[in-house]
């Protein structure tokens, strides 16, 4: 029969444990990636919808904004800031209000 070596069988099972960690580290570093990016474009969003916001300000229409490409996403946004500022109420619940409707 032959004898087994207790140090070889260590190792072996380390091994094993570290390929399992290395795969679950690899995944956490993934989600956290996700996460990171997804506070990204939240931010990446806001600065869109001010940048439009400014637009329209200083006198771009709607249609000319759209003719440019700029339409789609920007639009929906607009319709919706518009939306809250024509409420008297303030702009914090007009914002759970506008996303309420939708």
């Amino acid at each position: 029969m032959a004898t087994l070596d207790i140090e070889q069988t260590r190792n072996q099972a380390r091994a094993l444990l570290d390929s399992r960690i290395e795969s679950v580290t690899a995944l956490v570093k993934s989600r956290q990636r996700i996460n990171d990016l997804r506070e990204q474009l939240v931010a990446a969003e806001r600065d869109d919808k001010r940048a439009y916001v400014q637009a329209t300000r200083d006198g771009w229409s709607a249609d000319e904004l759209k003719k440019l490409g700029l339409e789609p996403a920007a639009a929906k946004r607009r319709r919706t800031a518009k939306r809250s500022t024509g409420s008297d109420q303030g702009s914090d619940q007009d914002t759970g209000t506008s996303f309420a409707d939708q």
